[in-house]
C-alpha cells in the first residue's frame, strides 16, 4: 500500500467526505477523502481514508492533524495498512 494513503480514525458520525478533504488540505494536496459508511444503516463507521499527493504530504498530515480535533472528536491519523484477507461472507439470503 502506498505511504501516501492515510487511515483516519475517531471521526465524528457527522463528518463528511468534503469536511475531511478540507481539513487535510492544510497539509498539502488531497487526491481523495472518503468517510466509510455502513452499507446497512447508511451511517458513518467513524473512520475514513485520505490520499495525499505525496508521501511527504502524508507525513505532514500525520504531524499536523494527528491528535487534532475535527467536528468535536480528536483524530487518529496513520499510514493505511492493507486490509487482511478474510473468509468470504456467507450468503444472507
Amino acid at each position: 500500500m502506498p505511504a501516501n494513503k492515510l487511515f483516519v480514525g475517531s471521526l465524528s458520525f457527522n463528518t463528511t467526505d468534503e469536511a475531511l478533504a478540507e481539513a487535510f488540505a492544510q497539509a498539502g494536496t488531497v487526491v481523495s477523502a472518503k468517510v466509510i459508511m455502513d452499507r446497512d444503516s447508511g451511517r458513518s463507521k467513524g473512520f475514513g481514508f485520505v490520499e495525499m499527493s505525496s508521501d511527504e504530504e502524508a507525513q505532514n498530515a500525520i504531524r499536523l492533524l494527528g491528535d487534532q480535533e475535527l467536528d468535536g472528536r480528536r483524530l487518529t491519523v496513520n499510514i493505511a495498512k492493507p486490509m487482511p484477507e478474510r473468509a468470504p461472507r456467507p450468503n444472507r439470503y
